[in-house]
């Protein structure tokens, strides 16, 4: 890590998230001073209005800290930060690629058509927005919708990481090619990637197709019940969706 400068290095290649960043021939990343100080061990001033270890409350903290970022090119255009939605304390993640426009202009992931198709999915194996988090590896509309760039995804990422700390998610679903890749550090392809139990550290991701694809190619249909059907017997195995609240 440079002394002098507000940049990040990788300090090994067993990350995940650097494993697919590097992919990219991305060896150096910019990040806010106060970033580097946390990394460090150094304190900084937390933003809390509730007591620590309330997942609700650690979340509206970290929002808090990102504020009206602006690391990378995805603000210039974005109406809204979405930063996620759903239960945090149900230790089920769900982390798609980016907002799209409808979730840019209500500030909510999977608003739109994919959206709805996602709640099908979920319903079709017991769950609801009640019992999921959702978010996404960017939390800014990448325009046109395009596939999030590795350096834009690198800026966020400790929005995610922070995330998934807090969280503590007992499984993560990763939905197309951009979120597993990044979960996984793998260069694969979605197609290559799904069918199987992936891990980021000791949790078990599983990656199936984005919702928008199913929209494209009804074909997708059926491996992404089969992806289904493999989450609810984990789920099942893992004992979630957790109840109660705040508890992970």
């Amino acid at each position: 890590m440079a002394e002098d400068r507000n940049t990040l290095t990788p300090r090994g290649k067993a990350d995940p998230f650097w494993n697919s960043v590097a992919s990219f021939g991305i060896d150096e990343i910019f990040v806010l001073p106060e970033w580097i100080s946390e990394l460090k061990g150094e304190k900084t001033p937390s933003v809390t209005g509730k007591e620590g270890g309330n997942i609700s409350g650690e979340l509206e903290a970290l929002t808090s800290r990102v504020g009206n970022c602006r690391a990378c090119r995805l603000c210039e255009e974005r109406n809204s930060i979405v930063f996620g939605g759903g239960n945090p304390s149900a230790g089920i993640l769900f982390i798609g690629e980016g907002p799209g426009a409808n979730e840019d202009i209500q500030g909510k992931p999977f608003v739109g058509r994919a959206g709805k198709l996602l709640d099908k999915i979920l319903e079709a194996i017991d769950l609801d927005r009640d019992s999921v988090y959702i978010t996404n590896i960017v939390k800014c509309r990448p325009p046109g919708n395009r596939n999030p760039s590795p350096d834009e995804v690198a800026a966020c990422w400790w929005i995610l990481e922070e995330q998934i700390r807090i969280m503590k998610p007992g499984i993560i679903v990763s939905l197309g090619a951009p979120a597993s890749r990044t979960m996984t550090g793998s260069t694969e392809g979605i197609g290559k990637l799904r069918g199987s139990i992936h891990r980021y550290g000791d949790i078990p991701v599983l990656p199936t197709y984005h919702p928008a694809a199913l929209l494209r190619t009804q074909a997708l249909k059926r491996p992404v019940w089969e992806d289904m059907k493999k989450l609810k017997k984990l789920l099942d195995e893992l004992n979630l969706p957790r109840t109660g609240k705040d508890k992970a």
